[in-house]
């Protein structure tokens, strides 16, 4: 019998650029996560098929500080000065909806969702 390989698409899929512009070194990640430090992103793409996607931004590293809400797919070409003048530090990357209050929790404990991975 032959063996068949299906090969599965996981969503969202967030590319991380070491540059403004989509430009320099490149990082896929995929499934829903947190990135604790964007110290070294300097633009990115969020992809995924759900219009309930949610892509969060914080002003400081561990999911503190201000953050904007993203819904759906989104390029940033740049996170410099992006949320009331300051960088983005570190964000949040799920395939399904959250809530301005399930945000405000995870900044208040620093503790992501179940099933979140945390990089």
């Amino acid at each position: 019998m032959d063996e068949v390989n299906i090969s599965q698409v996981v969503y969202p899929r967030l590319t991380l650029y070491s540059e403004e512009n989509y430009r320099g070194r490149t990082r896929i990640l995929n499934g829903n996560l947190g990135l604790t430090n964007t110290d070294e992103v300097e633009s990115l793409r969020f992809f995924s098929t759900s219009a309930n996607a949610t892509l969060v931004l914080f002003t400081r590293i561990n999911f503190k500080g201000n953050f904007r809400i993203y819904r759906g797919s989104r390029n940033i070409p740049d996170l410099d000065d992006l949320i009331a003048g300051n960088d983005v530090e570190s964000l949040i990357s799920s395939n399904i909806r959250l809530t301005e209050a399930q945000v405000r929790e995870i900044r208040r404990t620093g503790t992501l969702p179940q099933g979140f991975r945390r990089i």
